[in-house]
C-alpha cells in the first residue's frame, strides 16, 4: 500500500493543509470560540506577568530599611496570589471554549479521510494492509488535537511571554540581559531543533516498526483459520516476534536519543539561570537593583523557563504530528484510479440492456485478461459465462461495476456508456451475489438490510422469505438480532449465501450478477440455492459466473470464455451438440460428480 504525498502536491506542508480545520467556512460559531480562546490566551499571559511584579513589591515593603507598610505588602502578596489562580482559571476556560474546535477539526478530518477511501480503487484495496492502513487513520487525527493545542497554546503564549520578558528587561535592567536572554534562548531552540531532527528519524523507524508489527498481527489474525490449517500458530509468533523486536530496538533507540536531549536543554536552561541571576545579585550589591529586582528577575525567568523546558517536547510532538499528518495527507492524495466524468449524469435504466463490446482489459499491461470480448444481455434475459479458472470471468463483474475501467472498447447499459454516467447510479442499478459473501459483525438484519438503506423491518423479512432464510433466523433465539460474527464467521456457507440473496432481492436492481453464487457449496446446499436465485433472477438482466456448468443449463445464452476469449456461444443443448471446450468440461465435470456419488455410497 503506498501512502506517499504525488510529487503534485508534495510541497504543499501538512500545516497549511491543517490550518482551514481550524477556520472552517461557514461555522460562525467555532470561529467565534476560536477567538474567545485566543483572548483567554492575552488575559492568561498578561496575569502571570504581573505576578512577579506584585511579589517584587511585597518583597520590597519587607526589606530593611524600608518604610513598614505590613497591609501594602499583604494586599501585594494577596494580589500576586489572585493572579497564580487567574491564569489558572484563564488557561481552563480556554480549554473548556477550545474543546468543541479541536474536536470537530478531528471530525471532519477523519471524516474526510474516511470517506476517501472508500472512493479509492478496488485495487488500492486490494494491496493495503488493513492494520497498516488504519493505525495510519489513528495516528493522523489524533495528531489534529496535539497540532492544535501546541501551536495554540505552547508556542504563541511562549513567544509572546519572551518578547514581554525582553521588554521588562530593557526597561528595567538594560541591553545586556536582554542581548543574554535572547542568545541563551536562541542556543536552546537550535540545540533543540537539530537534535529532535535527528530523533525524527528514529522516531520515524520506530512507527514504521510499530505499524508492520501491527499489520502482522491483524493479517495474522484475519487469517486464523489458514493458520490452523497447516499448522502454523509457532510460524506466525516468530514472524510477530522478529517484527516486535525490531520495534523494540527502535523503541529503545529512541528513548536513549530523548535523555540525551533533555540533558542538553536542562545544561542551557541551568546555565542561562545561573547567569542572570549572578547578574542581578552583582547589581543589588552594587546598589543598582532593589532585593525586590532580584526576586523580579528570578520570578519571570522562571515562568519563562516553565514553557521553554516544554518547548523540546512541542517541537517533537509538533514534528510527529506533521509525520502523522503527511501520511494522512498521503492516503487523501492518493488518486482514485476509476472516477466520474466532470458533469457525469445519472444511468437511466429503461430495461436493463448490457453489452460488452469489443472489450480488453488487463491489470497488468503485459499481462491481459480479456481480449476482444462481446457479449450482449437482452432486457431480462440470462446470460451465463462458463470457462476454466482464470479465463477472466470474475474480471466482467468488475468491470461492469467499474471497479476497473475497460483498457478499450466499451460496456453499454441501455446504450449509455458506463464510464459517462455517475458510478453511484450504475452501481444502484446493479445486485450482485458472490461467490464469497463477507458479512459485517453485526446482527442478521443488519446484514440484510444493507442492501437498501431505509429498508424497514417488514421489507427486511419479506427479503428473507425471498431467499428461504426467514425460518432460520426466527429459530435462532434473538432472531433478526443474532449477531453473525466477524466477516459472518458464525454461519454457515449456504446460510450467507442465503443473507446476499436477501439483500439483493431487498436492493431490487434491474440488473442482476449471480458470480460463482453456489461453487464452494455442497449439492443439496447448492440444488436449494438455485431455487432461490432462480426466483431472483426471474424478469431481471441476469450474468451468471459460473464454474458448475449443471447450474446454468437453463440459461439464454451460454458463452465460453477461453484465455480471454469468447471461444464457444449458445444454449445448452447447441454447445453440446458442437462438442467443443462446453461439451468436453460437462463430461468432466459429470464424471468427477459420479466418481463422488460412488465414493460416498
Amino acid at each position: 500500500m503506498s501512502v506517499t504525498t504525488p510529487a503534485a502536491t508534495a510541497s504543499a506542508h501538512p500545516l497549511r493543509r491543517f490550518l482551514p480545520y481550524l477556520w472552517p467556512e461557514g461555522q460562525g460559531r467555532l470561529k467565534a470560540r476560536v477567538i474567545a480562546a485566543i483572548m483567554l490566551v492575552l488575559l492568561a499571559k498578561a496575569t502571570v506577568l504581573a505576578m512577579p511584579f506584585a511579589y517584587k513589591g511585597a518583597i520590597d515593603r519587607m526589606a530593611p530599611g524600608m518604610e513598614p507598610g505590613v497591609a501594602i505588602a499583604v494586599a501585594l502578596i494577596l494580589a500576586y496570589a489572585a493572579a497564580r489562580f487567574g491564569a489558572v482559571l484563564f488557561d481552563n476556560l480556554r480549554n473548556a471554549i477550545f474543546e468543541r474546535v479541536g474536536q470537530d477539526a478531528a471530525r471532519r478530518l477523519s471524516v474526510d479521510v474516511f470517506s476517501h477511501i472508500h472512493r479509492l480503487s478496488l485495487r488500492f484495496h486490494l494491496e493495503r494492509h488493513t492494520g497498516a492502513l488504519t493505525k495510519i487513520v489513528e495516528r493522523g487525527t489524533k495528531s489534529i488535537d496535539t497540532m492544535l493545542y501546541f501551536l495554540l497554546f505552547n508556542i504563541g503564549p511562549t513567544v509572546i511571554e519572551l518578547v514581554a520578558v525582553c521588554v521588562i528587561f530593557l526597561v528595567k535592567f538594560g541591553w545586556g540581559l536582554v542581548a543574554f536572554t535572547l542568545l541563551a534562548v536562541a542556543v536552546y531552540i537550535v540545540f533543540t531543533r537539530i537534535v529532535t531532527d535527528w530523533r525524527a528519524r528514529v522516531r520515524r523507524q520506530m512507527v514504521d516498526s510499530d505499524t508492520h508489527a501491527v499489520s502482522k498481527a491483524v493479517d495474522s489474525l484475519l487469517n486464523y483459520e489458514t493458520v490452523k490449517y497447516f499448522n502454523a500458530e509457532d510460524r506466525e509468533t516468530q514472524r510477530y516476534g522478529r517484527a516486535v523486536d525490531a520495534y523494540m530496538n527502535a523503541a529503545v533507540r529512541n528513548e536513549t536519543s530523548l535523555a540525551l536531549l533533555n540533558v542538553g536543554q536542562s545544561a542551557i536552561t541551568n546555565i542561562m539561570m545561573a547567569a542572570a541571576m549572578g547578574f542581578t545579585v552583582w547589581g543589588w550589591a552594587q546598589g543598582r537593583f532593589t532585593v525586590g529586582d532580584v526576586v523580579l528577575v528570578n520570578a519571570l525567568l522562571a515562568q519563562l523557563f516553565r514553557p521553554l523546558d516544554m518547548l523540546g517536547m512541542v517541537y517533537r510532538e509538533i514534528k510527529q504530528g506533521l509525520i502523522d499528518m503527511e501520511a494522512m495527507f498521503g492516503l487523501i492524495d492518493t488518486p482514485a484510479e476509476v472516477a466520474d466524468a466532470p458533469d457525469a449524469p445519472p444511468l437511466k435504466v429503461s430495461g436493463g440492456h448490457v453489452r460488452f463490446e469489443n472489450v480488453v482489459f488487463a491489470y497488468d499491461p503485459a499481462r491481459p485478461i480479456l481480449k476482444g470480448v462481446d457479449l450482449d444481455v437482452a432486457p431480462g434475459r440470462k446470460l451465463a459465462v462458463v470457462g476454466h479458472s482464470g479465463a477472466g470471468k470474475s474480471t466482467l463483474s468488475r468491470l461492469l461495476y467499474r471497479f476497473y475501467d475497460v483498457t478499450s472498447g466499451r460496456i453499454t447499459i441501455d446504450g449509455q456508456d458506463i464510464r459517462d454516467v455517475t458510478q453511484q447510479s450504475l452501481r444502484g442499478a446493479i445486485g450482485i451475489v458472490p461467490q464469497d459473501t463477507v458479512l459485517f459483525n453485526d446482527s442478521i438484519g443488519y446484514n440484510i438490510g444493507y442492501g437498501r438503506d431505509g429498508a424497514t423491518r417488514a421489507e427486511v423479512e419479506a427479503a428473507a422469505r425471498g431467499a428461504a432464510i426467514h425460518a432460520f433466523i426466527m429459530s435462532l433465539p434473538l432472531g433478526y438480532e443474532s449477531e453473525v460474527g466477524e466477516r459472518g464467521l458464525k454461519l454457515s456457507g449456504g446460510e450467507k449465501q442465503r443473507v446476499a440473496i436477501a439483500r439483493t432481492i431487498l436492493k431490487n436492481p434491474p440488473i442482476l450478477i449471480l458470480d460463482e453464487a453456489t461453487s464452494a457449496l455442497d449439492t443439496r446446499t447448492e440444488a436449494e440455492i438455485q431455487s432461490a436465485l432462480a426466483d431472483v433472477s426471474r424478469s431481471r438482466t441476469t450474468i451468471v459466473i459460473a464454474h458448475r456448468l449443471s447450474t446454468v443449463v437453463d440459461a439464454d445464452e451460454i458463452v465460453v470464455l477461453d484465455a480471454g476469449r469468447v471461444a464457444e456461444r449458445g444454449t445448452h443443448e447447441q454447445l453440446m451438440a458442437r462438442a467443443g471446450i462446453y461439451a468436453d468440461m460437462w463430461a468432466r465435470q459429470q464424471a468427477d460428480r459420479e466418481k463422488e456419488e460412488e465414493e460416498a455410497a
